[in-house]
């Protein structure tokens, strides 16, 4: 598995397999037909984060309804990390 850089990176410092590898640690899980989507279920909300050219888009579904962000790659890991587990 890749080393992570520090939580403070911006994700567009990070390598694709580094990014791959923290979203598993997310308990995510990329998609065969599209490897750019992953999925992230929790047990209140469940979402599909797309790995975007210039963003990290996340659609969080919870309790029928759909909400979006998109997350600059500028975005330190930390701080995105914290916004997808957040939820919607």
């Amino acid at each position: 598995m890749p080393t992570l850089p520090t939580p403070q990176t911006p994700l567009y410092n990070h390598p694709l397999p580094a990014l791959e590898a923290w979203l598993r640690q997310l308990g995510g899980s990329k998609q065969r037909e599209n490897p750019c989507l992953w999925d992230l279920h929790q047990p209140q909300w469940s979402a599909r984060i797309e790995l975007e050219v210039e963003a990290l888009s996340v659609r969080w579904q919870h309790q029928g309804q759909t909400s979006e962000r998109r997350f600059p790659y500028g975005l330190s890991r930390a701080d995105a990390e914290a916004a997808i587990l957040a939820g919607p």
